[in-house]
Order: structure tokens, then C-alpha cells, then sequence
């Protein structure tokens, strides 16, 4: 029997990425890896939540309650542990739902229990030494967090090592690139670049597991007993950071770089960016803490601050450190690979700039800074929701090419001087923004729920949200899994309008054509396979390796024609 080779959506990959992350966590049940972190020290206080009602609880002055957007809002204080206690006892119940939908999606994905073994037989070294590159305070809070979690999936691991590995689960799937690609998207401006001139940065986390994964997201203001109070945007059970900014005016979002796989854990990203929020001031601090980390992926943090009115970027892999700073410009752009001296004649960076869609997106921000004078958070959030391509072109909706791939978890906009940050709302960063100032948030001052959301400078829902192309983009993802699912199995046929309903959803997309050329092909009627992969070919495809698949498709299908 010849093998196929699979082509994976954007969606798909996700899955094999989190296939990875599952038996990553399962490590935890090897005897030789029983880590449990020292928490004597800490005064603990066990939380007594009080519900006043159903989206929002509170234990003294830590609270959680969930805004008209949909956005949960977090507050939390304390020591370490105390910090880990109410944030576990806030969120319990939204952090084992998480746990539940990350976890059952990926044993559905990988039923064979044989497979699991034998990947465990693999991994469960994998983990044994992360906890001797993890800050024993940060350990203290995942302990603390942890008492919350489920007791169903203890199986896996115990609780407070699934948590812990789970940390690491972000830098898997950026080092599983060819088949999990993140496609992130951030950049700054400032001086002439805005209209005020401070310093104004956004960013895309176009990370996708899920539209379950992404309804409750989780906006963290922390108040830790020790460091620099700072606010993050993520999901329950994250302690880590990859979009945030803290009191003084320092932001961190982090982009994913080309990576080997790494055969052993280290400091997982987003506690290197977790740690720069807390104890960083300026851009050299920032620059200090990231270069002491060990880390075990490549990764690009772009670092703004309000002391330096400036932008950096911190790009780190677990052989090489750089920072990238602009000279006579007054913005900054990062998409997915890297651009300073230390990694120019990087071979994997070379060869990312050259295949994936991080180069065009690049392109693109360049195309629309020129086009866009004086950038407000406005305008900001109108580069983060362009749909197009180079020279405006229609490129289909869900294009990895475009900024805006209709899949981000979430978006932000932080002015980091006037210490305000804007965070989308669902769908993707097509809803609202909403609008927090830190200087309050931070201010001492007992807080409500008033007092979070600065609602007057809120950015206005994307009409696209709305509109019929934005259903119809909704409807072909899911018409797609059924075309799919055809192709797999010999015994479902579709009718004969299908394909052309399908792909008149969404009709500039390379995707549609190539997958109603893969139905064709399997149902063995390869001249209609032969007209969609031809189609497929006209339209901008994402990578050169998608588009290699796709000639090799053609290319088969022309010799069952002859």
C-alpha cells in the first residue's frame, strides 16, 4: 500500500500539535518524576469564594467576574501560593472545563491506546528536569493553582505536574512548525508613526484550538506580594504570559521562530515572559532576565517601554540569544522569523523566511505603515483585522498569508505610557475591544467592576463581524470537515451541488479547491480532481510546501489520466 502524504489545515495541526502535549503530560506518571515544589514558607490563607452572582465571585480583594464583551476579568493578590489558591479557587470551575476540552479533543484525536504507550514509553524522560529551570515561586503558584484542578484526568499526571508540563505545551507547538505553524503577528510604532507620538504596540496570538478553547478567555490584572503589579491576556490555568504589560509601562508578546525539536524540556516561554513583566523596568532588564533562561525553542519577544519610549525585539533559541533594534525608524515589525546579526546566517531562518507566510505578512505590514499615517488604537486595530493580501488582493478567507487568519485567540493594543491596553473580544479580533487602564487598576483603590474596563475608550466591533461573507466563511469550515471526512471513507458520497456550494463560501481560497480536489481523487473521478487542483493553483497558496503538495497531487491525478 503507498503511503499518502496528509495535508493538515490550520486546525488539524493544532490537533497533532496538542496530540504531542498530551503525552508530554502523561510523562508525569513515571515514578523517577514525583517533583513537589517547598511551600512552607508561604502564608496561606485558604480562599472562601463568595458568589454574588453567576459571572462573578470574589474572595476579599480578589475577584473574577465576566464583562457584556464575554472577557472574564481576573484580579488577583498575594505571596506565590496565595497568589496559585485564588486564582484556582476563582476559576475552578472554568479552568476544569478548559482541561476538559483540551483533553478530550486530544483522546478523541488519538483513540489507539497502543499509540500511547509507545509514545509515552518515549516521552516520559522528556520532563524530568523542567522543574530545575522553573523559578521555585512560579512552582509555589502552579502548586497552589493546581489544588483546583480536575480529579479525572489524573491518570495523565498528578495534578500539580500536568499543570507544570502543561506550561511547556505552548513551545511544543512552535517547535512542531511543519506540522503545528502559529502564525502570530505583532509590531510598534511611535514618534512620527502616531498621532500623539507615544509608543503604541499591537499584536495577533493566532493560536487555535478550538472555538470551545477560545470563549473564555481570561484578561489577569496580578498584584504579586513581590515584583511589578501587571496585567496578561490568556486562558484559565495559564500562570504564563504571552501577551501583557505591567505597571511600569513594559509590554512582552511572543512570536513563535523556527525551532528544532527539542529533546528536553527547559523554562517554557511564557514564564520567561511572566518574569520579565514582574521584575522588568526598562528594556535592559528585560533583555538581563530573557538572557539568563535557559529556554528549549525559538521564540521572538517583542519587549515595548514606556521609561525608553522604545521597542525591542528578544530573540532567543536554546543556542543563540540576539536583540533586534531599529535604527533611524521609529517602528518595529515581527511576524515569525528572526532579523538580527545573530541569526543571519541562521540555515532554519533562512529557510522559514523563504517557505512560510512570515516573510508576507511582513510585507504586508510594511504595505499598510505606509498606507496608514498617524496610527491611533483605531487604526492599530484595523491592521490587526485586515483580511488581505499584498496590494489589497482577496486572498481568501483563513489565510495563513493574511494578518488577520480568522482563527487568533485574541488580540491587544497596549499604549505602555499611558498604561492602557485594549483587548479583543470574540469572534477572533472581530469584537470589541475593551479598554483597561492599569493606573487604575493598580491604584490601591478598593476595586468594582466599574473600575476595570475604561468603556468610553472602547474600539468599536469590526463590522465584518456581521456581515453575510463572515457567515459564509463560518459555514465553508465547517462544510470542509464534511468533504474531509468523505474523502476518508469510501462510503459517503456527497450530492452533486456540494463542492460548488462549498467553495462559493469562500471562493479566493487555495484550501477549498485542494480539498474538493482530494474528494475527487479518492472517489476516483479524476478529471473533476484535476480541474480543482488546477484552481487550487491559480490562487495564493500559503506556503511552498502547500504548494508542492499540491502540484504532487496534480501530478498524480494526470497519471491516472493517461
Amino acid at each position: 500500500m503507498k503511503k499518502t502524504k496528509i495535508i493538515y489545515t490550520a486546525f488539524q495541526r493544532t490537533f497533532l500539535y496538542l496530540t504531542l502535549c498530551f503525552f508530554l503530560a502523561s510523562c508525569g506518571i513515571s515514578k523517577s518524576v514525583r517533583h513537589i515544589p517547598e511551600v512552607k514558607q508561604y502564608i496561606l490563607e485558604v480562599p472562601k469564594i463568595t458568589r454574588v452572582n453567576d459571572s462573578t465571585f470574589s474572595y476579599n480583594q480578589n475577584y473574577l467576574t465576566k464583562n457584556k464583551q464575554q472577557l472574564w476579568e481576573l484580579y488577583i493578590q498575594g505571596n506565590p501560593l496565595q497568589l496559585g489558591y485564588n486564582n484556582g479557587a476563582l476559576t475552578q470551575s472554568l479552568m476544569q472545563k478548559q482541561e476538559s476540552i483540551f483533553f478530550s479533543k486530544v483522546e478523541s484525536f488519538v483513540p489507539s491506546k497502543f499509540k500511547q504507550r509507545l509514545l509515552r514509553g518515549f516521552l516520559k524522560w522528556y520532563n524530568r528536569k523542567m522543574y530545575l529551570n522553573v523559578r521555585e515561586d512560579y512552582q509555589a503558584e502552579l502548586y497552589g493553582l493546581s489544588q483546583y484542578s480536575s480529579d479525572q484526568y489524573d491518570f495523565i499526571a498528578p495534578k500539580y505536574l500536568r499543570n507544570l508540563y502543561l506550561h511547556g505545551a505552548h513551545d511544543i507547538g512552535h517547535a512542531m512548525q511543519d506540522l503545528a505553524m502559529v502564525g502570530c503577528t505583532s509590531l510598534a510604532v511611535w514618534n512620527e508613526n502616531t498621532e500623539d507620538g507615544d509608543l503604541l504596540i499591537g499584536r495577533n496570538f493566532d493560536f487555535y484550538v478550538g472555538d470551545d478553547f477560545a470563549k473564555n478567555k481570561l484578561v489577569e490584572f496580578v498584584q504579586p506580594e513581590e515584583g511589578i503589579p501587571y496585567m496578561s491576556v490568556s486562558w484559565p490555568g495559564m500562570i504564563g504570559v504571552v501577551s501583557g504589560m505591567n505597571k511600569e509601562g513594559i509590554t512582552v508578546t511572543i512570536n513563535a521562530g523556527k525551532s528544532k525539536i527539542p529533546l528536553t524540556a527547559k523554562t517554557p516561554i511564557s514564564l520567561v515572559t511572566r518574569e520579565i513583566l514582574q521584575y522588568a523596568k526598562n528594556i535592559d532588564e528585560a533583555i538581563a532576565i530573557a538572557k539568563k533562561r535557559k529556554v528549549f525553542v525559538s521564540e521572538s519577544i517583542l519587549v515595548g517601554s514606556a521609561a525608553d519610549k522604545n521597542a525591542v525585539i528578544i530573540e532567543v533559541s536554546p543556542k543563540n540569544f540576539g536583540v533586534y533594534r531599529v535604527q533611524n525608524t521609529s517602528q518595529i515589525l515581527c511576524t515569525n522569523h528572526f532579523q538580527s546579526e545573530t541569526y543571519k546566517d541562521d540555515k532554519r531562518n533562512q529557510k522559514q523566511i523563504e517557505e512560510s507566510h512570515s516573510e508576507y505578512r511582513y510585507e504586508k505590514l510594511q504595505e499598510l505603515l505606509q498606507e496608514e499615517k498617524k496610527i491611533t488604537p483605531q487604526k492599530m486595530a484595523s491592521i490587526l483585522r485586515n483580511k488581505s493580501g499584498l496590494k489589497d488582493e482577496s486572498i481568501g478567507y483563513g489565510n495563513e498569508k493574511a494578518l488577520n487568519q480568522l482563527l487568533a485567540h485574541h488580540a491587544v493594543i497596549f499604549s505602555p505610557q499611558k498604561k492602557l491596553v485594549w483587548v479583543s473580544s470574540n469572534p477572533y479580533q472581530l469584537g470589541e475591544f475593551v479598554c483597561y487602564d492599569l493606573n487604575e487598576v493598580f491604584s490601591g483603590k478598593p476595586l468594582s467592576q466599574s473600575l476595570l474596563a475604561k468603556t468610553d475608550l472602547n474600539i468599536a466591533r469590526d463590522p465584518f463581524a456581521d456581515s453575510e461573507e463572515f457567515q459564509n466563511y463560518e459555514l465553508s469550515k465547517i462544510l470542509g470537515k464534511e468533504i474531509n471526512k468523505a474523502a476518508e471513507n469510501k462510503d459517503i458520497l456527497l450530492t452533486d451541488d456540494f463542492i460548488p456550494y462549498y467553495e462559493s463560501m469562500n471562493p479566493d481560497f487555495w484550501l477549498v479547491y485542494y480539498q474538493s480536489g482530494k474528494y475527487y481523487f479518492s472517489k476516483k473521478e479524476y478529471s473533476n480532481a484535476k480541474m480543482e487542483f488546477e484552481k487550487a493553483l491559480t490562487k495564493e497558496i500559503t506556503t511552498i510546501p502547500d504548494r508542492k503538495n499540491v502540484e504532487k497531487s496534480l501530478k498524480k491525478t494526470l497519471k491516472k489520466l493517461k
